[in-house]
């Protein structure tokens, strides 16, 4: 089991904290900053984040990024989740790797939106979710 001291000397153990001997889960904040360096890492692009605290109760942040093909979508995808699972016990489910035009990844406390770009431009999610004076610039 992986302590705060030993996150001291190894940045890359897995952020789990412990509770009366008990491993908990990485908040939806660690998730959030994890999620952000892997899809950067992985040149995803146009990455939006959306913070739903107090606006849904689907989760606490939405992530919204493009993939320029389908097999970047779905290594984008399959890196995330693994990463997720090593380094922060956080098992993810997905959908739409099948087909690699949108892949939705879901830990309960982020939502990760991975699209091919002409996928992201038809459903427009962005729109959906962020207030009027934040909308990204076409």
């Amino acid at each position: 089991m992986t302590t705060d001291a030993a996150r001291a000397t190894d940045p890359a153990a897995p952020a789990m904290a412990q509770h009366n001997g008990n491993v908990t889960r990485a908040s939806s904040d660690e998730q959030l900053t994890r999620i952000l360096k892997s899809l950067d890492d992985d040149k995803a692009e146009e990455i939006i984040q959306i913070d739903l605290r107090g606006k849904s109760s689907i989760g606490d942040y939405m992530v919204i990024c493009s993939g320029r093909s389908t097999r970047q979508v779905n290594a984008i995808a399959e890196k995330l989740m693994d990463r997720l699972k090593q380094e922060l016990n956080v098992p993810a489910r997905s959908e739409g790797k099948e087909t690699g035009d949108w892949v939705l990844i879901d830990t309960g406390d982020v939502i990760v939106h991975v699209f091919r770009p002409e996928v992201r431009d038809f459903y427009q999610l962005e729109k959906m979710w962020l207030p009027a004076d934040a909308q990204p610039q076409s």
